[in-house]
């Protein structure tokens, strides 16, 4: 089975938020033009990093290399987790006035490489990690075009169309495959997106909410266990609910669900309802994943 998923995606997302930058304004004027030239330029990175290890199959540490010399030119172009929404009156809380300069950068190396290693891990089953990485690109890119950003809406655009054309071969049953490339690719462009407006970190919590969940509980249950957190295993939410004989398009499908559903409420909904979805999402999810582990 090819791993050779992320090129098509690649030169797709590509040529189409470079047409997005030559023919749309950007409303943020030099600032925001700056910022998506360090998507591209990131993406762009992490594409060939990803390509590498699919050919080489590179150790835990180069892998970690690639994601974080990727952060850092996300970083070079001001793509800083600098920034939250306050769920309970909706007001910007600028984290560079209550943390220490280094920290920033760090949360920001935290969240990049995370989104990424959150990805690559949902790359389980067919059409799964395209499929949800489909549902945010939609969400980013309808989110940034009602809050006015109509060249930073089409960036996510552009990825979702490239994800649409390569699901049709990727969904069950699968034809190609994602690969580190293609699954860098998407991690790295949604979480760096999520970054340039930050009311779209909630939507990119909610929206990954269980995957994200799932890598958490993940390296926390391996360490748990003695055993390496970079050493996968089939311990994943989707891979122990096929093992319980769940066919793969029905698990696919449920998580495009509880995607597009959580992320819908993560538009709409007031700061507070986010909030408490999110707390009540990681005690369902981390106690399932719990009460999985213990059966096994």
């Amino acid at each position: 089975m090819p791993k050779l998923g992320g090129i098509p995606i690649f030169i797709a997302f590509i040529v189409g938020a470079v047409l997005s930058l030559r023919f749309f304004p950007i409303n943020g004027g030099s600032a925001d033009a700056t910022l998506l030239t360090g998507v591209i330029l990131g993406v762009s990175f992490v594409f060939l990093g990803g390509l590498l290890d699919d050919y080489f199959d590179l150790p835990w540490w180069g892998q970690y290399a690639i994601q974080i010399i990727a952060t850092v030119i996300a970083v070079s172009y001001n793509i800083i987790f600098e920034a939250v929404t306050s769920p309970i009156n909706g007001q910007i809380i600028n984290l560079n006035e209550f943390l220490p300069a280094l920290i920033v950068p760090l949360i920001t190396i935290i969240w990049v490489s995370g989104m990424m290693n959150t990805v690559n891990w949902l790359d389980g089953l067919d059409g799964l990690a395209a499929g949800v990485g489909t549902i945010a690109a939609l969400l980013f890119a309808w989110h940034s075009y009602n809050l006015g950003q109509v060249t930073v809406a089409a960036f996510p655009l552009a990825l979702a169309g490239a994800l649409l054309g390569f699901l049709i071969f990727n969904f069950s049953p699968a034809r190609i495959f994602l690969g580190s490339a293609g699954a860098y690719l998407i991690g790295f462009s949604l979480a760096t997106l999520a970054l340039i407006t930050p009311a779209k970190i909630a939507t990119a919590l909610l929206v990954m909410a269980i995957p994200i969940l799932d890598v958490a509980w993940q390296i926390f249950d391996r360490i748990r266990r003695g055993q390496s957190p970079f050493r996968g295993d089939r311990g994943h939410l989707h891979f122990r609910l096929s093992d319980g004989g769940l066919p793969t398009r029905v698990i696919v499908i449920g998580y495009y669900v509880a995607s597009a559903v959580f992320g819908l409420v993560a538009i709409f909904a007031p700061g507070l309802w986010k909030l408490i979805l999110l707390l009540a999402l990681t005690v369902i999810v981390l106690g399932s994943l719990r009460w999985l582990s213990n059966r096994a």
